[in-house]
């Protein structure tokens, strides 16, 4: 969906965010943190009784309230299998709250540090977990939420960043034919790899996204849960020259494939992955640019600099995506 013109969260005061746990019959203790988020506004709530709670604020428009429901739903069919994944808690029969023009959510308290993806245990740890996700997600489709392809994240980004993106005026037709190429790689990439299963993913599982204690990784977060391939929620494990990342695949999948089988066609994809969220992350702060947190976050946005940099990128990526694909 269309981001709103007027900053969004101008209006979300301390006193609001408070008031709009209260208003689920919930006491305070008047503690606030703010977490580390851009797309929404999360933080760290303080009761009178029982642990802190994380409230998510919504990003107005971005999501319908039937695209969020669903999400919600899915990670609670997650947690109900055991499968270790934060799912927004049931207040008053609902997951999804309104209070005075904004959409929110409370969810445990859950913490952790970042996983060793280093460690071939590890890997394959999460690999496990992942697996059993793909599985549940298999089931049934989302009905609310897009697709994750070469248009949503590839044309619509390019047309989007086209439109918004202040491209030095020199930069902007050597950007435009090197985007272009890249999608064209894109494309050939998904003809390699033919007819795929789509399933409900995660989305965005980047190390950022999963918390690990002794007890294993528990994942948060799933607010960019969308249809897509299975590798979407694989590759971001995976680092290093292509040799590292053939070994930390096998890893991955030694554990994937205990819970949910794996096509190795989608392989074929890998590095068209990768260049879609490249594209789609610059067009993603072209779009959220209004946004004051946005400016001071990413001050680099915009400047030649960048956009000499994509367009290498780029050009990496187009011959990234040449070479054979990853075996297993």
């Amino acid at each position: 969906m269309n981001d709103t013109l007027l900053p969004p969260y101008a209006d979300l005061t301390p006193d609001r965010v408070l008031d709009a746990v209260e208003s689920l019959g919930l006491r305070c203790s008047g503690h606030q943190l703010a977490l580390n988020s851009f797309e929404n506004r999360v933080y760290q709530i303080g009761m009178e009784e029982g642990p802190p709670l994380v409230a998510k604020f919504y990003r107005p428009a971005r999501w319908s309230d039937d695209a969020i429901l669903e999400e919600h739903a899915f990670s609670q069919q997650l947690a109900e299998q055991e499968i270790p994944v934060v799912a927004p808690l049931l207040l008053q029969g609902r997951t999804l709250h309104a209070f005075e023009g904004f959409r929110f959510a409370l969810f445990p308290r859950r913490g952790g540090r970042a996983p060793e993806l280093d460690q071939p245990d590890t890997l394959v740890w999460m690999g496990r977990f992942l697996g059993r996700i793909h599985a549940l997600g298999r089931l049934q489709p989302y009905q609310h939420r897009p697709r994750l392809d070469l248009d949503s994240f590839g044309h619509q980004a390019r047309d989007s960043l086209l439109q918004h993106a202040e491209l030095p005026p020199e930069l902007r037709q050597p950007w435009r034919s090197v985007v272009n190429q890249a999608l064209e790689g894109v494309a050939a990439c998904y003809a390699r790899a033919g007819d795929l299963t789509l399933l409900r993913l995660h989305g965005d599982c980047h190390a950022g996204n999963v918390l690990w204690t002794d007890a294993g990784p528990h994942f948060v977060d799933f607010d960019d849960s969308r249809m897509g391939p299975a590798l979407q929620d694989l590759w971001m494990l995976l680092s290093g020259d292509r040799a590292q990342m053939q070994s930390q695949l096998l890893d991955v999948l030694a554990g994937y494939e205990d819970f949910c089988e794996f096509d190795p066609a989608e392989l074929h994809l890998l590095e068209a992955l990768r260049t879609l969220r490249l594209i789609h992350y610059s067009a993603w702060l072209a779009q959220r640019w209004h946004d004051p947190a946005f400016p001071a976050a990413f001050p680099w946005f915009n400047t030649q600099r960048y956009w000499e940099e994509r367009i290498l990128e780029l050009r990496e990526q187009i011959a990234a995506m040449q070479e054979g694909p990853l075996v297993v």
